[in-house]
């Protein structure tokens, strides 16, 4: 406990720990996993960052988003702790120097996005590193329960496993009951290393403003003049609206910024910095910008349109007030935008005969392996990239495949010394080998191609050996070693399985699984619509059982709910489904489905559309503020089935 605390003053510069804190990280030293949920802005970071420096090897962390890997770095950097993150955006030297640290033990912490698990370079390295404690940041993403499941997080306890990680600590904002009973089972963690501290933040004022869509401007610009002043995150839904209220504030005399994951990489860096610094007070978001924030002095939170959840929302207007003085958060309610939130979820959910058609590629598939290309299988079967991931997930657990690894399809090298010099640092049999890697190699202008496949048949080696060699090769600044083309590898578990009754039982699973997501944004209006303190209501949701109302929500304030209005809308019979359907009709290379068009009309891309070059069409998202399941009704009414 005295190096505890001798730390936490030293290093971090702390005199005290902020509740739950000193009990999660008394367990993790003590040897034994934990899960942490603190409310944003708790200091769940500090739960890892702490005992890192008293673990024997290194502090491996998964994060979900590069800016908040961004943000941990920058604050593990001021305080002289040896911490790197991996991502594709690095230089190759980076990335090369980044490893050879972690593996010699000169890193203490390592940040890495749940992806970098199945990546070939870095499984090979991470089997020669000591990882002496395993950080899942936003954890709730492994379950199906939460708000923004991630297929990919499912298999983090089986990595733990694979590379011998036994201690695991989990961090999130956002549990439900339903979530904390999940994640203690997928990683085997009892009741008793479950830390919840309390939700309720009494610092934070909320309130729900029933605003029709015209009006949004001029109360937009009516909340961010009026206290409490200073910093301000506006919330919005969708890229456009970004650039457009962002442009407005400006318009208007108010220095705002937009932030979307459109945007180049390094423009956002800047203008997060901007932000963050304090030269730019205003930034108009998508949910791409907030993650991991860690900027004290936020006074506003605004939604300028409805979250995606209750969850999303509370972790949305977590981020305001992390100093502890009062911070307006503040909801521009109508349910003009609800069209467009269950639009997300539609558009994930597969059709019968897009998951029908992956199945027949595995029950024809001669070999016992099934190799995915993930983006090519993707426009193949007409399934976004991440419900095809999540499609995967479910055949796994249906013990159809079993994920073996990934590998790159193509490895390009470019030589820093000659290949004759490569060749001089090795005798006897190492020679030969090295000779036959090299005369597989095929040199273009700058870049040389490897051939794996000729290699391994000629040496008669393995594919393991020959990347290690190559690994070597780049280690020791013989040649610039760059991968290409991910693919997926499975073991195929299970030939005989009935196409159609499987393809039924997923398609059922989707369905069950757009059920509940649509239900949870219904779920949301209600809660902003229900006549009682938001804040009690609010940690209610999440376990928390509030003795008095906050009396100081716009619900306390009014003594009545708030009633979020609807705009009418033209009803559809109004419009031409011909002349609107045509120019995709003639663009599409097989007849179209009632969803593939209703997609088209309410502005859902997927890879087919995407194909076809939809966005460019006059009926591309023409019905987008109308609900999909009347859109679709319109459709069957118009179109021969």
């Amino acid at each position: 406990m005295s190096a505890i605390h001798s730390i936490l003053k030293e290093t971090f510069g702390f005199s005290e720990f902020k509740p739950g804190q000193q009990q999660v990280i008394t367990n993790l030293v003590a040897g034994n996993s934990s899960i942490a949920i603190f409310p944003t802005g708790a200091g769940k970071s500090l739960c890892y960052q702490l005992p890192s420096l008293l673990e024997p090897g290194m502090t491996l962390v998964v994060s979900p988003l590069l800016s908040l890997m961004k943000d941990q770095l920058d604050f593990l950097e001021s305080k002289n702790i040896a911490a790197a993150k991996l991502d594709s955006g690095m230089s190759s030297d980076d990335y090369k120097n980044t490893l050879e640290a972690a593996r010699h033990g000169n890193l203490k912490i390592l940040l890495i996005a749940v992806e970098r698990f199945k990546n070939e370079r870095f499984r090979t390295q991470l089997k020669r590193m000591n990882v002496s404690l395993l950080v899942v940041d936003e954890a709730h993403c492994i379950s199906e329960w939460g708000h923004n499941f991630r297929p990919d997080y499912l298999k983090i306890p089986k990595f733990a496993e694979e590379f011998s990680i036994s201690k695991v600590l989990l961090l999130t904002a956002t549990a439900t009951a339903n979530v904390v009973t999940d994640m203690c089972s997928k990683f085997d963690i009892p009741g008793k290393s479950v830390f919840q501290t309390g939700f309720y933040r009494k610092n934070l004022f909320l309130r729900v403003h029933p605003v029709v869509q015209k009006d949004k401007d001029a109360h937009l610009l009516e909340v961010l003049a009026s206290k409490p002043h200073g910093s301000a995150i506006v919330y919005v839904t969708q890229q456009k609206t970004a650039e457009y209220v962002a442009g407005m504030l400006n318009e208007n005399g108010v220095t705002a910024e937009p932030y979307h994951a459109g945007m180049e990489k390094e423009l956002r860096d800047s203008i997060q910095n901007l932000f963050m610094s304090g030269n730019t007070d205003t930034v108009v978001a998508t949910i791409a910008f907030g993650m991991g924030i860690d900027k004290r002095d936020i006074r506003k939170v605004i939604h300028y349109d409805l979250p995606k959840s209750i969850e999303s929302y509370s972790q949305e207007i977590g981020r305001a007030g992390r100093d502890g003085e009062p911070s307006l958060c503040c909801l521009m309610g109508n349910k003009d935008g609800v069209p467009v939130l269950e639009n997300f979820t539609y558009g994930d959910t597969p059709e019968y005969s897009n998951i029908r058609q992956v199945l027949e590629l595995i029950a024809s598939t001669e070999e016992n392996t099934f190799e995915v290309h993930p983006y090519r299988l993707s426009k193949i079967s007409d399934i976004r990239l991440l419900t095809l991931k999540t499609l995967l997930v479910y055949l796994e657990l249906a013990k159809i495949i079993n994920p073996l690894y990934t590998f790159f399809e193509s490895y390009t090298l470019k030589f820093i010394i000659s290949a004759e010099g490569i060749l001089s640092n090795f005798t006897d049999e190492r020679k030969e080998f090295v000779k036959t890697i090299l005369n597989n190699c095929k040199t273009a202008r700058i870049w040389t191609t490897v051939d794996i496949d000729r290699i391994v048949n000629e040496s008669g080696s393995n594919r393991q050996r020959v990347l290690t060699a190559l690994e070597y090769f780049d280690e020791k600044g013989w040649i610039s070693l760059h991968p290409k083309t991910s693919v997926d590898v499975f073991e195929i578990l299970h030939r005989e399985f009935d196409i159609d009754s499987t393809a039924r039982e997923l398609t059922a699973l989707f369905s069950q699984k757009e059920e509940k997501d649509i239900s949870r944004i219904k779920l949301m209006i209600e809660f902003f619509e229900k006549d009682q303190c938001l804040a009690r209501n609010l940690s209610a949701y999440f376990g928390e059982n509030l003795t008095e109302n906050c009396n100081r929500c716009s619900v306390c304030l009014n003594k009545s709910p708030a009633h979020l209005p609807l705009t009418k809308l033209p009803t559809l019979e109004q419009y031409d489904f011909e002349t609107l359907v045509q120019p995709l009709v003639d663009a599409a290379d097989s007849p179209l489905s009632v969803n593939q068009i209703t997609r088209y009309f309410c502005g859902i891309p997927t890879p087919r559309l995407v194909q076809y070059k939809a966005r460019q069409m006059a009926g591309f998202s023409r019905l987008a503020a109308h609900n999909y399941k009347a859109v679709k009704e319109w459709v069957q009414s118009h179109k021969n089935i």
